[in-house]
């Protein structure tokens, strides 16, 4: 059996009991009343599976290396930002990486260690790099700008930072452009490309020893493990040319990115952590030798098939002769989908009033939210058992970027998110992840507390 026969077969039987554990812990959220009337919105998440991918991401990589090779496996926080997934994550041997004061705060505070955090953004201010030299945190200058800044904080003070510059090798796009970030004009690192550019890179290494990683990263969502592989392979070159120009081995680590695509369209992970590894050998095969050490950025692909969305259904109606079930998950939880559907699709099932997956014949419906214009759909003309008043439609896929991206539309308040296991008795444990916002809460947030202040405000009276 090779090696894309074992992947498929491993990767059915894994959806398979995924299917299972989701399946049963949507029936235990509605007994243990997490969904109800009172509840009529919740976030799921897998903490079995999002184990099972980490360890999955780690063993890839350690197939395909040479043992020894240091390797950081960073997660993307912005995937998931949420405090409670990153000591999890923590836990199982992913570290951090974080793009902004408030990302590297909630690393922090999920214990994750400086020395596996890793800052990226293309808009650090001078603060956030005092910050993160400091500390230690690694840091990869987006721009001539940035390393301008880094020279001045460099020679003032010492620091145990590994510092490297970021650069766009402009190898083009995947089919969605807001998520590609090695295009001719992306807004991210040094364009390689651009006249004088690559010379400028080489020149900065050679006139700044501490200077020790490198940094690409081609993109996530719809792009091809194809450009991710060259994308890497752009990047080896590089630093083997910088390392030859100035004669010794200055360039220790390569930060490749993350972006290995998800399957929003079936069950199954494709494609897989081993098939992505496996494949930078093959097209890269001096990575093999550990000469560098790696570092990855993974995010959707390591907690989007461990993430549901569970909404009630408050009205099924019809409109056109087209059935209509009316929930309480849209645009606020989903906004990528309902803003963009055909870049962003996603897979619902139909629960019964008490969690049980709906048997019966499909027909065509639309699977709307709560948010007042009429594009606020999870779905249009969807084939799925007919949903009814006071059952459930669960949006799949959704435990990366749809819990960190609530849109406070009509003040919609942010979901409760419950992680789950098996209790080891045939059913199912849930540990609250974050609790449901209260409407105090949404109005605190609105600026409650200064509800005079507008009125209060007066301009000085003409003479």
């Amino acid at each position: 059996m090779d090696h894309e026969v074992e992947d498929e077969v491993a990767a059915g039987a894994e959806a398979g009991r995924r299917a299972a554990r989701r399946d049963e812990a949507v029936r235990a959220a509605v007994a243990q009343g997490l969904l109800g009337p009172d509840a009529a919105v919740v976030g799921l998440l897998d903490v079995t599976g999002i184990r099972e991918s980490a360890a999955e991401l780690r063993a890839a990589f350690e197939a395909v290396l040479a043992p020894g090779t240091p390797v950081l496996h960073a997660f993307a926080v912005k995937a998931t930002p949420l405090v409670p997934v990153l000591r999890l994550l923590h836990e199982a041997g992913i570290g951090a990486e974080v793009a902004s004061p408030g990302e590297l705060a909630l690393a922090r505070a999920a214990g994750v260690p400086v020395a596996r955090t890793v800052l990226d953004s293309p808009a650090k201010t001078p603060a956030e790099l005092r910050e993160a030299l400091a500390l230690g945190i690694a840091v990869n200058a987006d721009n001539p700008q940035e390393l301008a800044r880094l020279d001045a904080l460099v020679g003032s003070a010492p620091t145990r930072s590994p510092l490297g510059i970021r650069v766009n090798p402009q190898i083009g796009g995947g089919s969605i452009g807001a998520t590609s970030t090695a295009t001719e004009t992306s807004k991210f690192g040094v364009a390689l490309r651009d006249e004088g550019a690559r010379e400028w890179v080489v020149r900065a290494y050679a006139e700044r020893p501490w200077l020790t990683r490198l940094h690409a990263h081609t993109g996530s969502q719809g792009i091809p493990l194809a450009l991710l592989v060259r994308g890497v392979a752009e990047t080896f070159a590089l630093a083997e040319e910088i390392n030859a120009r100035v004669g010794r081995r200055q360039i220790d680590t390569l930060d490749i990115g993350g972006g290995l695509p998800v399957n929003f369209a079936g069950e199954a992970t494709t494609p897989t952590y081993a098939r992505y590894a496996r494949l930078l050998a093959e097209q890269v095969p001096e990575l093999r030798a550990g000469r560098y050490g790696l570092v990855t950025e993974f995010g959707r692909s390591l907690l989007a098939k461990h993430g549901t969305v569970v909404a009630r259904v408050e009205y099924a109606k019809r409109s056109g002769g087209r059935r209509i079930a009316v929930t309480h998950a849209g645009v606020q939880v989903a906004t990528r989908t309902v803003y963009a559907p055909g870049a962003w699709p996603l897979r619902l099932a139909a629960y019964d009033a008490e969690g049980r997956p709906k048997p019966g014949p499909e027909v065509v419906q639309d699977v709307a939210g709560p948010a007042c214009f009429s594009g606020d759909l999870l779905a249009e003309g969807r084939a799925l058992p007919p949903l009814e008043q006071g059952d459930y439609a669960a949006a799949l896929d959704t435990g990366a970027y749809y819990f960190a991206h609530h849109y406070a539309y009509n003040s919609l308040a942010r979901p409760g998110i419950y992680g789950f296991v098996p209790d080891g008795a045939g059913g199912v444990a849930f540990a609250t992840v974050r609790e449901p916002q209260t409407v105090a809460e949404v109005v605190a947030e609105s600026g409650g507390a200064h509800a005079s202040a507008l009125t209060a405000l007066h301009a000085p009276e003409r003479r």
